[in-house]
């Protein structure tokens, strides 16, 4: 979701900050799959030493034990994954949109490196129309475009959690009075 910054908002100058990989059910699943590929380790673990953690019978360590093992030490390293983009904040940043200095200024973090920092820079006058893409379904999908003349389109909002369609396009709607461009409604 997209919250604009009161202490910039004003009419020359629109700023959205974007949460990225810090949501709640990030933080969850960062929980479950730690916690749970540590039990699955440890448990294959203890059929290796031929001892019982969390029940009175212990298990043969080939196949179980091992098997155990392997999807444990694979669900510690995707819990471990999803901690690291929490703690870099990856993909969240600000969408700013200035009328004083004339430009769109896209910003976000990305994975440490040489690209750590993602910041791109378009002319307002390059701005042709905001596009609001929505897909329905089992996976509902929604995203805000900044299509660009010559450049294709930017996004500047994919949102994956279950949100009004209505609100989408009021934000939309509303960057592009701001922007004084046209929106375009895309249905898939």
């Amino acid at each position: 979701m997209v919250v604009a910054d009161q202490n910039t908002q004003s009419t020359l100058i629109r700023r959205y900050i974007i949460r990225g990989s810090r949501t709640v059910s990030n933080y969850w699943w960062a929980i479950v799959t730690l916690l749970g590929g540590a039990g699955f380790f440890f448990t294959g673990l203890a059929s290796y030493f031929q001892r019982s953690l969390f029940s009175t019978q212990t298990i043969a360590f080939f196949p179980q034990g091992l098997v155990m093992s392997f999807y444990g030490i694979l669900g510690m390293c995707f819990g471990l994954y999803l901690w690291f983009t929490i703690f870099w904040r990856i993909g969240s940043g600000f969408n700013e949109f200035n009328k004083q200095t004339n430009q769109v200024r896209i910003f976000r973090w990305g994975f440490p490196g040489k690209n750590r920092r993602i910041d791109l820079r378009y002319e307002l006058s390059d701005v042709q129309a905001i596009r609001v893409d929505i897909q329905e379904g089992l996976t509902p999908k929604r995203a805000i475009y900044l299509a660009l003349k010559d450049k294709g389109a930017v996004p500047l909002i994919r949102v994956t959690v279950p949100c009004p369609v209505e609100e989408i396009e009021l934000q939309a709607a509303d960057l592009a009075k701001f922007l004084q461009v046209s929106l375009e409604m895309r249905n898939s």
